[in-house]
C-alpha cells in the first residue's frame, strides 16, 4: 500500500501545483471587458440644465478598476448624432499599443457617429489615472472618468489604510464646447475667450445659484436648485478609520485647491508614483494631475464637515465646489454647522511653488534618472496672434494638427502630409523679456514634430512668460503622453541654461506625467524616449491646446507593429481601408 500511497500523494501535490500555477497565470493575465455608449443627455450637474456627454448614462463615466498587468478592452460606441469622438487613457503609457492612446490627429482617426471602436491596452503600473475625451474640447462637456489600478494580489502598498475612495474635481460651463471653440477660432475683433467657469464640480456635482438667472418661467425651467442631480456629493467615512482618497483634476481651465475642513491630508502618491509623505491642509492640484492622500476620520463624529475646492491662479469669480465629508451614522445630506473654509488666496504663488518643491520620490521607490541628457529642448510659452487670430505658441510657433494622424503617416511613409521642418529647440534667451508682452506678437503656425533618437535622454525646459496683456502670466499644466518623466526642478524668473542645471534634483526626483508651469517661472523635466510611437505633449487647459499650445514627439517608429485598420479612415489613411 505504501507505494500506492506515495503515488497518490505525489499526484495530489502535482495537482495542487498546477492549480496554483493556473491561478497565478489567470491573476497575471486577466482581461477586463467594458462596453460603453457615448451619447448626449440633458443633465443638471450644478442644477442648470445642459446637454452633457455621458457614458452609459453617467458623467463622470464608469470607473475602471484593474490590477497591475491586467488587459483592458473598452468597446466604445459613438452615439453622438453629429460628432466624432476619441478617448485618451491619461497616464497609461500604452507600451506596445500606441494606437490605443486615443489622441485624435496623433494616434488615430476619430470615431465617427454610429461607429464602434475597440481600445485595448495593458495597465502596467499601479496607481491613479484618468480617461477623457481627446477630440475638440469635449472633455468640458462631461466625457471623463477615473482609472484605479491596484497592485497585483498579494503585494502591499508602503502605507496602510482601511478604505479606498475616489474623487474627480472639474470645472463646469453652461455654454457648450462648440460655442467656446467658435469664439476661440474667430479672428479679432470677434475673438471670445471662454471666461471663468460657472461652477466647480466634485465627483460630477456642484451648485449654481439659480437666482442669478432671475424669476422668469424660463429661468425656473432651466435651473432647478432642488434637482437631486446637484445635491452635494457625500463622502461617507467611519469614525477612527484611515482613508486613501484618490483626488484627481480634469478641469478645462482652472487650477484648484482642495481641502477637508478640520482634517490634515498626507500626500503619498502622485500620478502613479509613491511620494515621500508630507502633510498639507490645502492640496493644490492642476488639470491632469492625480494624487493619493491619507485622511484619518479623527474629528468630532457627531457632525459632518465640508470638503471644498476653490480656484487658484486666476481671479476667483467662480463659487467654491462643495461636498460633504459625512461621518457615519450622520445623514449623508446633513449640512455641517460651519461656513465652508475660504481656501488659500487665489494669487499667492508661494505655497503652490512650495508644494511643487515638496513632492519627492519615496525612499525605497526611487527610480534614478540618467545623469545627463542627449538633447535639450527649451519651450517658451507665449500668447500670440497668427493672421488676426489669437493663439498660444512655443518658441513663437503655434501647433496645428494635420488631417492624417502622425502615427499612420509616419508608419506608412506619408511624410508629405505634414511639415518636415525641424521645430525650434529654443528662443532668444539673452534678449527676450519674459516679464513684458512680446514686442512682436505675431507668430507662425506649423504641424512639424520633434523626431527623437530612440532611447535618447531628453530634457524639456518649460519657460513661462507674460501674456499679451501686461502683468499677467498664466499657470500651465503640461501633460506628456506615452511616458512618465522626472521632475528635475522649478524656478522663478528666466531659466539660465548655463547655471540652473546645476540645481537639478538628481537624487530623488518624483516621476509624473503632468506637471505645473508656474507664472513667470520655469519647470525642468527629463524623460527617456524608449516607447515606440508618436506622443503628444501639451498644455492640459482645453482652450490653450485648442489654440496651439502643444508639440508632438516621434520615437522608434520603425519598431511599431502593424497598425490596426480601425484607427484609419481620415486624411490620406482612407486608402488603407478595404471596401
Amino acid at each position: 500500500m505504501a507505494p500506492l500511497l506515495q503515488s497518490t500523494q505525489y499526484l495530489l501535490i502535482l495537482f495542487c501545483f498546477f492549480v496554483f500555477l493556473s491561478a497565478s497565470l489567470v491573476a497575471e493575465s486577466r482581461t477586463l471587458f467594458y462596453k460603453w455608449e457615448v451619447k448626449y443627455e440633458i443633465r443638471s450637474p450644478d442644477c442648470f440644465k445642459k446637454l452633457t456627454i455621458t457614458i452609459n448614462g453617467g458623467s463622470p463615466g464608469p470607473t475602471i478598476y484593474a490590477h497591475q498587468g491586467d488587459n483592458v478592452i473598452v468597446e466604445l460606441k459613438n452615439s453622438l448624432a453629429s460628432e466624432n469622438v476619441a478617448v485618451h487613457w491619461h497616464g497609461i503609457r500604452q507600451i506596445g499599443t500606441p494606437w490605443s492612446d486615443g489622441t485624435e490627429g496623433v494616434t488615430q482617426c476619430p470615431v465617427l457617429p454610429g461607429e464602434t471602436f475597440k481600445y485595448q491596452f495593458v495597465v502596467d503600473r499601479a496607481g491613479t489615472y484618468l480617461y477623457h475625451a481627446h477630440y475638440g474640447m469635449q472633455r468640458q462637456d462631461g466625457l471623463y472618468g477615473s482609472i484605479v489600478v491596484w497592485l497585483p494580489e498579494g503585494q502591499s502598498e508602503p502605507f496602510s489604510y482601511d478604505h479606498d475612495r475616489n474623487l474627480i474635481l472639474t470645472d463646469w460651463y453652461h455654454k457648450s464646447s462648440h460655442e467656446h471653440a467658435t469664439g476661440l477660432a474667430t479672428p479679432d475683433p470677434g475673438f471670445q475667450w471662454v471666461g471663468e467657469p460657472d461652477s466647480l464640480l466634485i465627483q460630477g456635482r456642484g451648485r449654481f445659484k439659480c437666482s442669478l438667472l432671475g424669476s422668469s418661467g424660463l429661468a425656473s425651467a432651466t435651473c432647478n436648485s432642488s434637482s437631486p442631480q446637484c445635491v452635494a456629493y457625500p463622502l461617507t467615512v467611519v469614525p477612527g478609520k484611515t482613508y486613501r482618497l484618490r483626488v484627481s483634476s480634469l478641469t478645462s481651465l482652472s487650477a484648484l485647491s482642495f481641502q477637508i475642513e478640520s482634517h490634515t491630508m498626507t500626500v503619498v502618491e502622485a500620478d502613479g508614483h509613491y511620494v515621500e509623505p508630507f502633510q498639507v491642509n490645502n492640496l493644490f492640484i492642476y488639470s491632469g494631475e492625480t494624487y493619493s492622500v491619507l485622511i484619518k476620520a479623527d474629528q468630532d463624529p457627531s457632525r459632518n464637515y465640508w470638503a471644498t475646492t476653490n480656484v487658484v491662479s486666476r481671479p476667483r469669480t467662480t463659487p467654491p465646489g462643495l461636498a460633504i465629508f459625512n461621518y457615519y451614522p450622520n445623514h449623508r445630506r446633513k449640512l455641517p454647522p460651519t461656513t465652508p473654509p475660504a481656501g488659500p488666496a487665489w494669487n499667492d504663488v508661494a505655497p503652490r511653488l512650495a508644494q511643487s518643491h515638496a513632492i519627492k520620490a519615496r525612499q525605497g521607490f526611487i527610480h534614478p534618472p540618467p545623469k545627463i541628457a542627449d538633447k535639450v529642448i527649451v519651450l517658451l510659452n507665449t500668447q500670440n496672434t497668427v493672421k488676426g487670430r489669437r493663439r498660444w505658441s512655443l518658441n513663437n510657433v503655434s501647433f496645428n494638427m494635420p488631417h492624417t494622424p502622425y502615427l499612420i503617416a509616419l508608419k506608412h511613409n506619408l511624410l508629405h502630409t505634414f511639415s518636415q521642418a525641424k521645430p525650434p529647440t529654443g528662443y532668444d534667451f539673452k534678449n527676450y523679456d519674459i516679464f513684458n508682452p512680446a514686442p512682436n506678437q505675431e507668430a507662425t503656425e506649423s504641424d512639424a514634430i520633434f523626431r527623437l533618437e530612440f532611447k535618447s535622454t531628453v530634457d524639456i525646459i518649460l519657460q513661462n512668460a507674460n501674456m499679451m496683456s501686461p502683468n499677467i502670466s498664466d499657470t500651465h499644466p503640461w501633460h506628456l503622453h506615452g511616458h512618465d518623466f522626472w521632475v528635475l526642478g522649478y524656478g522663478e524668473g528666466k531659466f539660465d541654461i548655463y547655471r540652473d542645471p546645476s540645481k537639478y534634483n538628481l537624487e530623488n526626483p518624483i516621476m509624473k506625467n503632468t506637471v505645473a508651469l508656474h507664472p513667470y517661472g520655469w519647470t525642468a523635466l527629463r524623460f527617456v524616449a524608449d516607447n515606440p510611437g508618436v506622443w503628444a505633449f501639451h498644455c492640459h487647459i482645453d482652450a490653450h491646446f485648442f489654440m496651439g499650445m502643444g508639440v508632438v514627439f516621434e520615437e522608434g517608429i520603425d519598431q511599431v507593429g502593424n497598425l490596426p485598420t480601425s484607427i484609419m479612415g481620415c486624411g490620406e489613411s482612407k486608402r488603407f481601408l478595404r471596401p
